[in-house]
């Protein structure tokens, strides 16, 4: 499908590309051809695509695939794939909000082994992206299209501008590979940026313990959400729970052998796992 193709799909159905919702389609087909064999698709897998659009990496989904679910947010979008009965038989297209549709429970009640591709409006990338992390103990692994200034937070290093909270959530709890770096023309319409399409696997050895992540996530926020602060004048005024007194704080750095001068940003993730268990220590004792 060409641009040209993908303009005329949306004028026969009264349609535009929504800013609101993010949309730039994806309109070459030899591209979704490689965006599938970059997700490592086999033919036994069951794929949940977030971000039908016009169907064009669908289709190549389908090719591959024993089972597509994919879901589409926009209603004029779904009306036309329908009407126009765009899709392949063994594609099933959702009406839903990849924000607000249980994941886990899609991916729970899909045929094993089961993966996830999405093509995501850059202006929800990061909710999205927390969300698919829950997914780990449930798919094989998700590869997804991003602004490449967001997959650049993903694959920081510590000491890096880019390096934040979603860099050390993923290092906990999966393997992030860059794929492919796509240019603007290859989407409708062009977006103002460059794209890049990661790969993420669970890890096998994550260093959190099983239901560790919440509380780990809690101090990882608190201590990412004020990046100039030290890191004990950033978790003092954190969303703790339960809160932390300044000298359990105090206490907590000094038993996870961290300097609480220290910034966050300076911190690999395994350290402020150190942190987060010495603060839960703390506070039982």
């Amino acid at each position: 499908m060409s641009a040209g193709e993908v303009r005329d799909f949306l004028e026969r159905h009264g349609l535009l590309a929504r800013r609101d919702l993010g949309q730039n389609f994806l309109c070459e087909s030899s591209l979704a051809e490689r965006l599938v064999d970059e997700a490592q698709v086999s033919a036994s897998d069951t794929v949940i695509e977030i971000g039908t659009g016009q169907g064009v990496l669908t289709r190549a989904l389908a090719a591959r695939a024993a089972r597509v679910l994919t879901l589409e947010v926009d209603a004029g979008l779904v009306r036309a794939l329908r009407a126009e009965a765009c899709l392949p038989g063994n594609s099933e297209l959702l009406h839903a909000d990849v924000l607000e549709v249980d994941l886990v429970a899609l991916a729970s009640g899909c045929t094993p082994p089961v993966r996830l591709v999405a093509n995501l409006p850059y202006s929800i990338s990061g909710p999205v992206l927390r969300r698919l992390i829950d997914l780990r103990d449930c798919v094989e692994g998700w590869s997804v299209m991003l602004q490449r200034e967001v997959a650049a937070r993903l694959l920081a290093q510590p000491g890096s501008r880019a390096y934040g909270s979603l860099t050390v959530l993923h290092r906990l709890t999966v393997e992030v590979d860059r794929a492919l770096e796509l240019s603007p023309g290859c989407f409708h319409p062009p977006p103002q940026v460059r794209s890049s399409f990661l790969r993420m696997r669970p890890l096998a050895d994550s260093p959190l313990e099983p239901g560790e992540l919440p509380r780990v996530e809690r101090v990882v926020r608190a201590a990412f959400g004020q990046r100039r602060k030290t890191l004990a004048n950033a978790l003092r005024g954190g969303d703790l729970d339960p809160p932390a007194s300044a000298d359990q704080i105090a206490r907590a750095l000094q038993a996870a052998g961290v300097d609480a001068r220290a910034r966050a940003e300076t911190l690999a993730p395994e350290r402020l796992v150190a942190v987060a268990r010495a603060l839960r220590s703390g506070s039982a004792a």
